[in-house]
């Protein structure tokens, strides 16, 4: 990920050219002199706790939370890569 520093002077001209950067990948730190003050990057993609995968399993799951359960998670999630393509932002 290529990293951008920029004033706050030039954030400011053209923040929609700042977020197209950060949509392509890049990460932009805004500076005030020589201290940076802000940084734009994409945000981590979202993530779900075991609590709530456990939730979404269907009553009659066979699903348990053993020793081998961290293994039985790995194999399903080798067996099932896809990439993700989550719908575009407002």
């Amino acid at each position: 990920m290529a990293t951008f520093h920029i004033s706050e002077a030039e954030a400011a001209r053209d923040f929609a050219a700042l977020l197209a950067r950060v949509r392509a990948g890049a990460e932009i730190v805004i500076e005030s002199g020589a201290y940076p003050v802000a940084v734009l990057h994409m945000p981590a993609p979202p993530r779900r706790s075991i609590e709530e995968c456990v939730a979404l399993l269907p009553a009659d799951s066979p699903a348990t939370i053993d020793e081998d359960f961290a293994s039985d998670v790995a194999a399903a999630v080798d067996a099932h890569r896809e990439p993700l393509n989550p719908p575009a932002g407002d």
